[in-house]
Order: C-alpha cells, then structure tokens, then sequence
C-alpha cells in the first residue's frame, strides 16, 4: 500500500483488502440468517444495516455515550471559560493584575494556557491508567481530579489559585479527554459508530457555548462584583457533580474486558449494549471478530514492551497520522477564536464587554446547530476524506476572506458603533465554522477513534490527544499576542494559508468509514486479509451460532461450510464510498 491511503478519493490495495474481509463478514452472518429463516425462525435478519440495529436497537450504546460524554462537556466548558472570564473587570481587579499591553496579554495567556499544559500530561497519562484499570474507573479517577480544580479556581483568591486550579482542572480533562472516545468506540456498531463518537463533538460545542452565555449573562452584574467571575468557574462542579454520580452506573468496554480474557464478561456487555441475547449470532459474530483481533495483537506482541508495541507492523503510520490529525486541527484558527472569542470580536470591531460576550454567544450557538446538524444527518452519508477536504477549502477561503476585508476596511477603534464591515466580518466568522464542524472539529475525534486496534487504542489515542493539548497550549499563549502583532488582518491570512495545507495531508489518509475497529486492522497492514478471514472463521464456528449451523449441515459437504474463500471482489466493492 502507499504511505498511507490511496491518493485523493481512491482506495489503496489495502483499503480494497478490508471491504472484502467486510463482506465476507457480512456474508458469514447472512448464511447463519438463511439458515434459521428456513429452519422458521423470522427472528435473524440478513444485511448489514439490520444486523447494525440502527438508533433503536442501539440506544443504550447512546446512552452510555452521553453518560460518558458528561466529561467533554466539562471540556469544552473548561476551554471557553477562560477567554469569558478574564474580560470580566471584576476577575482583572481580584487577582490584582495590574499590567497593560503586552504583560497583560501574557498573564491572559498563562491563565488560559495553563489548562492545555495539564491536559497535556492527563492525556499521557490516561493511556496506562485506562489499560491498567479499564475505561470505566478511569473516567471516575478525571472526574475526582476535575473537582479539586474547580474547587481552587472558584475559592482562590490569588493567580497562584487560578494557575494550580487550572492545572488540575486540565489534568483532569485530559484524563476524561482520552479515555471517553476510547470507551464510546468500543461500544459503538460500526454502521452508526460515526454519529455515536461524534456526539463528542456535539458535547464540546455545547460545552463551549454554555461558558460563552454564562459569561454573558453574568455581565449584568456589573464590573465590580465578583460573582460576574465566580458564577461561571462554579458551574464547573455543577457538571463534574452530575458526571461523578452517573459514571459508577455504565458497564466497561466489552473491548477492554476481552483484552483481559475476561470473555464471559465481554460478552455479557456486548449483549446488552446491543439489546440482544448473548446467544444471539450478531452478538457471537462481533465478539469472534473482537477476540479473534485479541487473540492476534497478544500473539504478536508477546513480552513486548509498549514502546515495542506502538512501533509494531502498521502502527506508527496509525501514531503519524492521529498525530498529525490534531495538529491540522488546532492550527485551523478555530482554537483562536474559540479561547480568545471576545477579543477576536473587538478586535474587528465589535466593541464593548457586552457586546463583544453577545457575538461570543452567536458563536457557540452557530457550532452547537451545526455540529448536531452534521452528526445527526452527515456524519455516515460521504467518506471521511471528502469532509476533512471540503472542510479545509471552505474554512481557508473564508477565512481568506476575513482578512482581505480587514485589511481593506480596517476597524475604527474609536467608533461609537461596529461599522459594517465589521458586521460583515463576524458573519464571515459565522460562516468559517459551518464548514468546520463538519469536518475538522468533531469529525477528527470520530477518525482518530476508528484508526487503532483495542491493544494500542488507548496509547493511540493518547497521544493523539496530548498532540492536541501541546498545539493547544501553543496556540492559547500565541493567540493574544499574534492579534497584537498582525493588526491589519494577518492572523486571518495565516489560519487560512494553513487549512490549505491540511487540504492537502487530507488527500493521502485512508478511508475508514463503516470499516469495524478490527477491519482497520487490514487497512493498516498490522494483519493480512487471509489470517484475519481464517481467525474469524475459527472464532466464529466455536461459538453457538455457528456450531448451531454446522450441526444442522453435518451432510452438507465442506464447500458449503464456513470457508474463507467464499468473497469475491464484485462482493467486497458493494457499496464502497467513493
């Protein structure tokens, strides 16, 4: 295969090698549903959207999702609440700053960027405690470290309170940060596992646009009282409160029980995540698939050390790209205006703590539509590539267009009311994050969560997300300083040159959508289509359902058993996007 996938919207050798593993999947189960259709059985279904269940089937794989995702609402709190919080005058004159200019902009930094600097080092270490304890105790152990945090930044009196608090509370996102899409993969059915780990992204957004409103509203206390500051930062325990009491109630990831050899106990979770009887042939065929995979990364990783595993077959291209993924995201522009979002807004022209905290609300309001808008209707309907490329042509041109109007119509500082140009370029930001909650933002969570197998998936997407933090943390100190420097609309001009260049990383990543976590296995060249038909083949005859249809066939001859040469490639191309 190439570097990575096939270049632009084709599909590589290796891409091709998994949808024919899919189909012959897909044709194992049919044959077990044919087989009790004609033995009276109406209860087996045949085909790959009614074996997947669709949203009824699967609600409680919803369910656990939104439980889960309690934590990235606290994320995308967290994140937009400081940008909120240090406009208010009352928080400036609390924490007795008292420097202007460019000191001012750098405590506004550190305060802001600080959280990216303990998300950091959460999101490293969420991977070994995850692997260690299971995802479940995990989420509990962020949620524990989140609430000391809180606690600092809502009763300290001092930046020393602001800064610990704010480490803490990012330790604790970063924990949450990592193990939540982790977990939400695990448990999602391949066909609607985009708009299941793409809730992720609907969280974020709501999480944001919820610390952009608090801030607002707290505006009208007025500049010197300091609940128009301590309101906002206490929400957070508010959130973390209602997270600590649901998460001891949700079931682990039948993935990571398996990967214990806790089989029994896999099994028993799959079965009720997808509301069925653990005998049930859907249920065995996924958890043959899952141990089958075990089984395998066991095998070839024995008495290997993690550092050994992640540069193992096919894995560090799955590191490389993850990686990667997050950088393209974080120097999209969207972080800039997402942390600094009452300053961008004055600094084009929208005046006023009021009014500049409104456009902030707009904002998130916008991200909050469009982003549930996509998952719920978008997310499965067109290949990953195609958005992530889109995406990036839609967001650079605006952008582009951003700065065009900037530099020919400067803002007025001393206007008493935003120009229209100013208006015209807060539209045009409106419209810049339309094409990227479509694509880089939630859709990045949902492709990093497909890329890696259950034995690295935490270290993979740990990394990814400590990838994520770092950039963050880059871009949240730099944020109040380039809008210093390039005050004739250079930074939009930047942003947009960048997403150019993430157009173009897009068109060489492989395809991953409606492939199963094990399938993506084959993409990457971690396991050859033949072993991986084999493996399952044997995993699943083991099980009820195909013990089942193999005693009923004991005098069908052996052709007309489960074999692994019964895919052809007309077969596998069925309903491939392109």
């Amino acid at each position: 295969m190439g570097f990575m996938g096939g270049f632009g919207f084709s599909r590589s050798q290796a891409e091709q090698d998994a949808w024919e593993v899919k189909a012959y999947q897909d044709t194992l189960a049919a044959r077990v549903a044919d087989h009790h259709n004609a033995m009276g059985d109406e209860n087996f279904e045949v085909g790959e959207e009614k074996n997947a269940g669709g949203y009824k089937q699967n609600y409680r794989a919803f369910v656990l999702a939104f439980a889960a995702y309690m934590g990235i609402i606290l994320f995308g709190y967290d994140t937009g609440l400081g940008g909120g919080v240090i406009a208010q005058p009352a928080f400036i004159r609390d924490m007795g700053i008292t420097a202007t200019g460019k000191p001012l902009a750098d405590i506004k930094g550190n305060i802001v960027s600080i959280l990216q600097g303990g998300s950091f080092f959460g999101a490293l270490g969420a991977a070994p405690l995850s692997n260690a304890i299971g995802r479940k105790r995990s989420l509990m152990i962020g949620c524990a470290i989140f609430a000391v945090g809180g606690f600092l930044q809502t009763f300290g009196r001092s930046l020393n309170f602001q800064y610990a608090g704010r480490f803490l509370a990012g330790f604790g996102v970063g924990i949450e940060s990592s193990v939540c899409p982790t977990y939400v993969a695990e448990l999602a059915p391949a066909a609607i596992r985009g708009n299941i780990t793409g809730l992720f992204q609907v969280c974020v957004v709501t999480g944001v646009a919820l610390s952009y409103w608090i801030n607002y509203a707290c505006s009208f206390l007025g500049p010197n009282d300091s609940n128009a500051w301590r309101i906002p930062v206490a929400m957070q325990l508010v959130f973390v409160g209602i997270m600590s009491i649901i998460i001891p109630f949700i079931k682990e990831s039948p993935r990571w029980l398996a990967s214990k050899g806790r089989n029994s106990e896999a099994c028993k979770n799959l079965a009720w995540v997808r509301l069925r009887p653990e005998d049930d042939y859907r249920v065995q065929a996924e958890l043959a698939e899952i141990i089958a995979a075990v089984e395998a990364d066991k095998e070839a990783m024995a008495g290997v050390s993690w550092t050994k595993e992640i540069t193992a077959k096919g894995k560090p291209k799955r590191f490389f790209i993850a990686i990667m993924m997050f950088v393209c995201q974080q120097w999209s522009g969207q972080n800039s205006i997402n942390y600094y979002a009452p300053e961008i807004f004055e600094s084009i022209g929208i005046k006023g703590t009021k009014a500049s905290l409104l456009a902030s609300g707009v904002y998130g309001l916008v991200k909050i539509v469009a982003t549930a808008l996509f998952m719920a209707f978008g997310v499965e309907r067109a290949g990953r590539k195609k958005y992530f490329v889109f995406g990036a042509l839609g967001m650079g041109t605006f952008l582009m267009m951003i700065g065009a109007v900037f530099n020919t119509h400067p803002p007025d500082r001393n206007a008493e009311s935003p120009s229209g140009a100013s208006i015209g370029m807060a539209v045009l930001i409106y419209l810049f994050v339309i094409p990227y909650c479509f694509s880089w933002g939630g859709l990045v969570w949902v492709y990093i969560s497909e890329l890696f197998d259950t034995r690295s998936r935490a270290y993979g997407i740990a990394f990814a997300n400590a990838s994520q933090w770092l950039n963050n943390f880059a871009i949240t100190k730099t944020t109040p300083l380039l809008v210093i420097a390039f005050n004739k609309g250079g930074i939009f001009f930047f942003f947009g040159a960048l997403n150019f260049c993430n157009l173009i990383f897009s068109l060489w990543i492989p395809e991953t959508i409606k492939l199963s976590l094990e399938q993506v296995d084959i993409v990457f060249g971690s396991v050859s289509k033949e072993d991986r038909m084999r493996a399952v083949t044997e995993r699943f005859n083991a099980g009820a359902a195909g013990m089942a249809y193999n005693e009923k066939n004991k005098s069908v001859d052996d052709d007309e058993k489960y074999t692994t040469d019964i895919v052809h490639d007309e077969d596998a191309s069925r309903s491939h996007p392109r």
